[in-house]
């Protein structure tokens, strides 16, 4: 990409941005929300059109780029948010829009057998019989990388690949990504997580407002340096002093089951305790937001909010006790993407309270008091949320829930797919939550959050409690090693 430059009605999205990847290389491009990833990646895709530059291609040029002639040309992409078919079967994903087909109808012995063929080349382990929807969360990241290999990926754009997974996924895919990188294939690596940027990254991109501000080698890259490089200045992740929770117990699960995912989990959480439930991902924690939400009924326990026993499998029972449950899927059960930021803010208050009329002038009012408080950032006056960069609608999910009458609260991954400032933000906003009374418990598989934000931990694993531990004192190696079945010492 050379001189590339793109705007928005005459807001500059791309100034002058020139990159380039090498065959077989792992670059890395980073910056905050809003700095330019997305248009570029677009633009790299041929899903748009720069206003000026060029995009070359084996040293070639191709003229005006379109999605279908970009993938010819070997360019994929894995975005984010899956594009599997879930009720389909591996082979059937891996195949879709080209099927062989025999005498007119499909061959599905060859379709097996291109689509086994295809995943054993890269060491995935999946069966091609099985429902796509019923495989993990890391399986599928490698069926649909693997899928775009097989359709003759040269250059393969990740999209936050790992940004839904525990550690142990996220290796997988790491070392899958490595995989690519040694037989050739380049990878463009977009995370918010930057530590395993540093891990695999041969050289980084960093783009801020628009504008490349370094590419430089990984190995010439720390934490600090890339952090100012994309915000130009230095965040402070420093855990902050906190006294020793002392307070009532406001949070009480005992002996809460459901199915062979959770077996009788017991814990506590105290006005102004952070308790975070850590696991693999996908494990025992996965199971709090629909149980404590009263989305689903648990098979066994009770669930206490300030000593009154909440009513299993009924949202508005939970909600009345003063418990808000918070989603780690902003997009699919949090938000409410045709709606406007200010129309989800009120959502909340409209489902308590019931009014008969929607009185406009007070949304707006009581919203915009909300986004101040919550540092919600937006360009238009009352945006759709779908159009705000993810930390803004993480921040609008939080408000939403949270700026209202709050005894507890569950927070499921409430830095997922955000960049650096806003998790430093959010983890502020967490840090005022407990300095001001409110019980918080914490469903993460980010262990540095963990160490950031919680006063005691509780590991689960294949849906026990293994250790129920305070943070202080507790290194990172020491928490993995819990999680994954080791001790803490």
């Amino acid at each position: 990409m050379v001189g590339v430059s793109k705007s928005f009605g005459g807001a500059a999205a791309l100034q002058e941005i020139d990159f380039a990847v090498r065959s077989g290389e792992v670059h890395a491009l980073v910056g905050m929300n809003g700095a330019g990833k997305s248009t570029l990646v677009k633009i790299l895709s041929g899903a748009l059109a720069p206003d000026s530059g060029e995009v070359l291609i084996d040293g070639g040029r191709h003229g005006a780029l379109t999605p279908r002639r970009t993938r010819a040309l070997g360019v994929s992409i894995v975005y984010q948010h899956r594009t599997l078919v879930p009720q389909l079967t591996v082979a059937e994903n891996m195949l879709l829009g080209r099927l062989p087909r025999r005498m007119g109808a499909v061959d599905w012995r060859r379709a097996h057998a291109e689509a086994a063929m295809a995943l054993s080349t890269l060491g995935v382990e999946v069966a091609t019989r099985a429902i796509t929807g019923e495989l993990g969360q890391a399986q599928q990241t490698l069926v649909e990388i693997a899928r775009e290999v097989a359709t003759g990926g040269k250059v393969l754009i990740l999209d936050e690949p790992t940004a839904s997974l525990g550690g142990a996924d996220a290796v997988t895919v790491h070392d899958l990504v490595r995989k690519l990188s040694s037989a050739g294939i380049s990878v463009i690596y977009i995370s918010h997580h930057l530590d395993e940027v540093l891990g695999l990254a041969e050289r980084i991109t960093v783009l801020r407002d628009g504008r490349r501000v370094t590419t430089a080698a990984g190995a010439d890259m720390d934490l600090p340096k890339l952090v100012r490089a994309m915000t130009g200045e230095q965040l402070d992740q420093e855990r902050p002093q906190r006294a020793i929770p002392g307070g009532e117990t406001v949070i009480e699960i005992d002996g809460l089951a459901s199915g062979k995912r959770l077996a009788e989990l017991t814990l506590s959480v105290r006005a102004s305790e952070v308790v975070a439930v850590l696991g693999p991902a996908g494990d025992g924690q996965s199971e709090l937001f629909p149980l404590l939400s009263g989305q689903r009924r648990p098979s066994g326990g009770r669930i206490r909010i300030a000593g009154t026993e909440v009513a299993s499998g009924s949202v508005g029972a939970a909600l009345s006790a003063g418990l808000r449950c918070i989603t780690g899927d902003r997009l699919a059960h949090g938000l409410v993407p045709g709606l406007t930021v200010d129309e989800n803010l009120d959502l909340t208050r409209r489902g308590l309270d019931r009014p008969w009329l929607v009185r406009w002038k007070r949304l707006h009012r009581e919203a915009s008091v909300a986004r101040s408080r919550y540092g919600v950032t937006t360009i238009q006056a009352d945006p759709p949320v779908s159009a705000l960069s993810g930390g803004n609608q993480q921040k609008v999910l939080l408000a939403k829930w949270l700026d209202s009458s709050v005894q507890a609260c569950l927070l499921e991954e409430p830095t997922n797919g955000v960049d650096v400032a806003a998790k430093s933000e959010i983890h502020h906003l967490i840090d005022n939550l407990a300095e001001h009374g409110t019980a918080v418990l914490l469903a993460s598989t980010d262990v540095e959050e963990v160490l950031r934000l919680a006063d005691r931990v509780v590991v689960v694993r294949t849906g026990r409690v293994v250790a129920d531990l305070p943070v202080d004192g507790l290194s990172r190696d020491a928490l993995v090693s819990l999680t994954v079945g080791g001790t803490a010492s």
